[in-house]
């Protein structure tokens, strides 16, 4: 069974990949989900160290007062200060409810990414965007672990259990943050322009399942049982189908549709820039007979 994403599926090629309006909205969504979740853990961090760690209790008061020279205050004699289990527990779930809502909102973030990429030419911006939660855990943990170290009632038992929770939990929130294979606006746009100049239109098919889109509907992989869905490039994307497949030349020539002289350096452009690659320029489908191809597109005036 087939079915359409959008009316507006095989018009006009776009000039250029755009997010449709509802995964801009989706994105949005997450995105803010996502930072009012590490608003909170930043939250929990200062509790944490304004409040959790500054607890003591004094053990080993016998009764006798001694006057501080330098201070003038009374003091308990042989009096310690000890980090209170309580305490220490506490914080145990603190660090734990901190991880917490720092990796929940780094997946809620990355998701928004998939959805509304940044570009790769805006270096600081791509890198920013694609590493916030690798950062938010950074900022949530470092300082807490380090003033964990630092405390002078914790004995050594508490300081390391402690210590190491909160660095293992740091650990694994700055992984699950890092995004190690961002898109971009480059990818996408390299994926729709493929499609737009394989088959005359911005129109490709996908099914539940699997990462990928594919540019007609009777490949075996899509053979599956599940709807088949046809619509634009930006409504794969929104769907969770993040690039086109690189097997479109073998998927060609099943659907009976021409297939490029030079598709295998096609594919391997493709697989340049889905890899991140930002200096590697996408080729221009070369026909056996001219007549073949399904649109023509002008190369740009060169810039003056």
């Amino acid at each position: 069974m087939d079915a359409t994403a959008s009316d507006g599926a095989g018009g006009e090629p776009a000039p250029g990949w755009k997010p449709t309006a509802q995964a801009k909205s989706k994105a949005t969504t997450f995105r803010w989900i996502a930072v009012a979740l590490w608003v909170v853990a930043i939250a929990a961090e200062a509790v944490a160290i304004f409040w959790l760690l500054r607890q003591r209790v004094m053990v080993g008061e016998d009764g006798t007062f001694v006057r501080d020279a330098d201070t003038g205050l009374l003091e308990s004699q042989n009096a310690t200060a000890q980090f209170p289990q309580w305490a220490f527990i506490t914080l145990l779930i603190l660090l734990v409810v901190i991880a917490a809502l720092s990796i929940t909102g780094s997946i809620l973030w990355k998701k928004a990414n998939r959805l509304d990429p940044a570009r790769k030419s805006d270096t600081v911006r791509f890198f920013v965007q694609n590493q916030l939660g690798a950062i938010i855990a950074v900022v949530a943990f470092l300082p807490l672990i380090i003033l964990i170290f630092l405390n002078k009632d914790m004995d050594k038992g508490q300081k390391a259990t402690a210590g190491i929770v909160g660095i293992v939990l740091a650990a694994l929130a700055v992984v699950l943050g890092i995004d190690f294979d961002p898109p971009s606006v480059e990818q996408y746009t390299a994926d729709q322009s493929t499609v737009i100049q394989l088959l005359g239109k911005d129109e490709v098919v996908w099914v539940a399942g699997g990462a990928v889109y594919h540019v007609c509907d009777e490949v075996s992989d899509i053979q599956t049982g599940s709807e088949k869905v046809t619509g634009t490039t930006a409504e794969a994307v929104e769907a969770g189908k993040i690039r086109l497949t690189l097997k479109f030349a073998s998927e060609l020539r099943t659907c009976g549709l021409a297939v490029p002289e030079n598709a295998d350096e096609i594919t391997e452009a493709l697989r340049a820039i889905q890899g991140g690659a930002v200096d590697t320029p996408l080729p221009a489908p070369v026909w056996a007979d001219p007549t073949d191809a399904p649109i023509e597109v002008e190369d740009a005036a060169p810039a003056e």
